[in-house]
């Protein structure tokens, strides 16, 4: 088998910054190589069995040496692979890409480069500053910060041309530089007063934009701790930033927001968080194990007829219950005498997606809703099918049994992840966490489980959103304060609810 190689750029940092393509090879790739810049949340996508190999790449503080980077590349391909090599902004724009591309051909290897969102451009809109605008510049200029140690100046540099420019200037890993950089262009004629924008870890939940001028920004730089990696932009463009600054205008923006669901159910609220400017943590408390071979549930699916209701509690239980109709060569045509019904909003489109319309949703998604809407009209001549986890609350199938004959069914089994432990706690120890959501009784469980009650005093500064009222009891009897709950058991509510303060 030949391998190949992706030159592929991840964008500024932003996780939806990523191209179509981009994300098709790093899907595809058997080992990626990637940067401190590249958004580490890109390598979830990874086939399970892809290797990651991480080469740095701070500034001056190199994991590997360019030298070495490109071999791991070209060996790995040799090896047949297909190699992504990750990289922040684009592969070309102060990427070393050219140089990868370079070795990769003289040593006969196949490769691709797929540009990427430079932070040069991205980063400065994120900020709200117009690399161009028609009353402020017709030009910009991207210029590498990284000046020679021996203050000899970089031949390649006319600074000259850059002070006497009328437009944007932006100069990438520049900020140990500041003052060279400065120095030089009021040296060539710019004006001391020309504004001067410096943008860390831009397009990010974290990113900080500080103002100065030309003249002062190197000690505003030092007052201010500016750290790499920062963006450094200078022009009067950056008089626009108060105008058009939506990043930052956004609800969430700069909000530390831990996500406690099973990793398979927490996109829908990720995504929502990093849409609204939040920074999501994911921490996966719950591990969804299938019961495989599950003959009972192949036994129940074949005496379907005799079943008048069908009643699914979680996005799990669809998927596993229509996807064994579908290993079973069934379509929904075998569920056409039977009323379906859903716990959540979720379930609910779950269904829809598989082509039903559930029949009964109630209004409060809890499984005492879906009792008190269902009793009024189930006889004692009806049979109930309950497809659902082995954990599960009791309430429903007790409940429903009083009336008519309910088959409970296990098809998968909610097990707490304990290999999250010290993660969680290295977070809760260097980060301040803003909002800490639970999704379920069991999330709550397992996450006082995992993190031990000695710990608990680590949480008490976060605010705890809880999706319901079963969830929050579940909190406060595991003496975990509940700050606010949802007004309906969706992602959606659950996300209201640390907007509207």
């Amino acid at each position: 088998m030949k391998g190949k190689v992706y030159l592929v750029g991840a964008g500024p940092g932003d996780y939806k910054l990523l191209t179509l393509k981009g994300l098709d090879c790093i899907r595809e790739a058997d080992v990626i190589v990637y940067d401190r810049l590249a958004n580490v949340n890109y390598l979830k996508e990874a086939k399970s069995n892809c290797e990651f190999i991480y080469v740095g790449k701070a500034s001056s503080q190199h994991t590997l040496p360019q030298e070495e980077i490109n071999r791991v590349i070209a060996d790995k391909a040799k090896e047949g692979k297909i190699v992504t090599r990750l990289k922040g902004g684009d592969p070309y724009v102060f990427g070393r890409g050219g140089e990868e591309g370079e070795v990769l051909k003289a040593e006969g290897i196949d490769f691709e480069v797929v540009p990427g969102i430079t932070s040069a451009i991205g980063g400065l809109c994120y900020a709200g500053i117009p690399i161009t605008h028609r009353e402020h510049a017709s030009s910009f200029h991207v210029v590498t910060g990284h000046l020679r140690a021996d203050d000899k100046e970089n031949p390649e540099i006319n600074w000259n041309a850059l002070a006497n420019t009328g437009g944007t200037l932006v100069f990438l890993m520049g900020v140990a530089n500041l003052k060279k950089i400065s120095e030089n262009l009021i040296k060539e004629g710019k004006s001391k007063d020309t504004p001067v924008a410096l943008i860390s870890w831009a397009t990010r939940p974290n990113q900080r934009v500080i103002i100065s001028t030309l003249d002062e920004v190197h000690e505003t730089a030092v007052r201010e701790k500016v750290k790499p990696p920062t963006l450094i932009v200078v022009g009067s463009v950056v008089n626009l930033r108060e105008t058009l600054n939506f990043f930052e205008n956004k609800p969430l923006f700069g909000k530390n927001i831990m996500v406690t669901r099973s990793r398979t159910q927490s996109s829908s609220l990720v995504e929502k968080i990093m849409d609204l400017g939040g920074n999501p943590i994911e921490i996966p408390t719950i591990k969804i194990e299938k019961i495989e071979n599950n003959v009972a549930l192949e036994q129940e699916i074949l005496e379907l007829k005799d079943y008048t209701y069908l009643v699914l509690t979680s996005k799990n239980a669809v998927d596993i219950f229509f996807d064994k109709l579908d290993e079973m060569e069934l379509d929904t045509r075998a569920l056409a005498h039977v009323k379906v019904c859903a716990i959540g909003a979720a379930t609910a489109r779950e269904i829809k997606a598989r082509g039903i319309r559930a029949d009964v949703i109630p209004k409060r998604f809890v499984a005492e809703e879906l009792y008190e809407a269902l009793k009024e009209q189930l006889t004692s001549e009806d049979k109930i099918l309950i497809p659902r986890a082995k954990n599960a609350r009791d309430f429903l199938v007790e409940k429903l049994r009083e009336i008519c004959e309910v088959k409970e069914v296990h098809t998968y089994e909610s097990v707490i992840d304990l290999s999250k432990k010290d993660e969680i706690l290295e977070i809760l120890n260097q980060e301040r966490v803003d909002y800490i959501t639970f999704a379920s009784s069991s999330t709550v469980k397992n996450f006082v489980e995992i993190i031990g009650e000695e710990n608990l005093d680590k949480i008490k500064n976060s605010k705890v959103i809880s999706i319901g009222p079963v969830t929050s009891k579940t909190a406060r009897d595991l003496n975990v304060d509940v700050y606010k709950e949802a007004e309906k058991a969706t992602i959606e509510k659950i996300v209201e609810a640390i907007v509207v303060e």
